[in-house]
């Protein structure tokens, strides 16, 4: 009875390893187990008057339903009234898929001034979530166009 009692152990711990090593494999490669693969990165920003072109590198998750928020804001000088410009990348806009992506986006003023050559400008660029509001991976940079 000892030895069939060894044995029946034996092919527990032998199973329940190889249940841990098979699962542990299973999930190292599941798409889900990825490492979040949040980044984003300014390439290049410049005057279109009479906003900004902001190029930017990202990289999300499939399935995200993140947007890319960017916002630009002219340095007050004194005596000018500042200028601000925004625009938004959607979710159908973007290519989530665990790789780096590139796009181009443009901010407007809505109508409200115009930039400049030689504007000093802070731009800054956030994933933003509409389905919670949530806001995350902030990047800024401030740039003279």
């Amino acid at each position: 009875m000892k030895n069939t009692s060894r044995t029946t152990v034996r092919r527990l711990a032998g199973a329940g390893a190889a249940v841990l090593l098979l699962g542990g494999g299973a999930l190292a490669t599941a798409p889900s187990a990825a490492a979040k693969n949040y980044s984003l990165s300014f390439d290049k920003v410049a005057l279109a008057a009479p906003g900004v072109t902001v190029d930017v590198t990202y990289s999300c998750d499939e399935g995200s339903q993140q947007w890319i928020v960017a916002n630009a804001d002219e340095l007050p000088k004194p005596g000018h009234n500042e200028v601000s410009a925004a625009g938004i990348l959607k979710t159908d806009k973007l290519v989530c898929d665990y790789n780096t992506h590139t796009a181009r986006m443009q901010l407007t003023t809505g109508g409200v001034g115009a930039f400049a050559k030689g504007s000093k400008v802070k731009v800054s660029l956030h994933y933003f979530d509409p389905n919670d509001g949530f806001s995350g991976f902030r990047t800024e940079r401030t740039v003279t166009l």
